[in-house]
């Protein structure tokens, strides 16, 4: 199992939005944003693992501007960190006005997958191999992220043997 590269594993996704995908306003439902983020987040998952991979966490999204109908949404995801079995995914998504040729930042999400062997059980994954700047600052970044996810699940289980 040879290891990769953050650039090994990007996926860009783009689509229209079209008048299914929003609200009666005119603009993309969260939930819509919220599906192509994690599907794109699990073909670069499995572009790293080349197998099965499962969505165990969304650890953060930020919504930071609307989605429109007619907007063409443009997600980059790609792979920040690996555990043994796990991998941290990052997503921008940007919208781009088709019309005017503006582009917004909307939103960003760090999602976790689990890499699944044939039987269905957690299994190893390649190694994440960070050669250029801004790899490794992304990867250190997911580091500092996994580690406040840690602590704040080791709080939750003291606070639930207090009970």
């Amino acid at each position: 199992m040879s290891g990769k590269t953050p650039e090994e594993t990007v996926v860009i996704l783009s689509q229209e939005m079209l008048p299914q995908d929003t609200n009666p306003a005119g603009n993309v439902h969260g939930g819509v944003i919220m599906k192509l983020i994690d599907s794109a987040a699990g073909v670069a998952a499995r572009r790293h693992f080349r197998g099965n991979v499962v969505t165990a966490s969304i650890d953060s999204l930020k919504f930071r501007s609307p989605v429109f109908v007619g907007d063409l949404v443009m997600l980059k995801a790609s792979i920040n960190l690996v555990g043994r079995t796990s991998m941290e995914v990052g997503v921008r998504v940007e919208a781009e006005d088709l019309d005017t040729g503006e582009v917004r930042h909307t939103a960003s999400a760090y999602l976790t997958f689990v890499a699944l062997d044939p039987g269905g059980l957690p299994t190893q994954v390649p190694e994440l191999i960070c050669r250029s700047p801004e790899s490794q600052r992304r990867n250190r970044e997911a580091v500092e992220r996994r580690q406040d996810r840690l602590a704040q699940r080791e709080n939750r289980k003291r606070q639930n043997q207090g009970r």
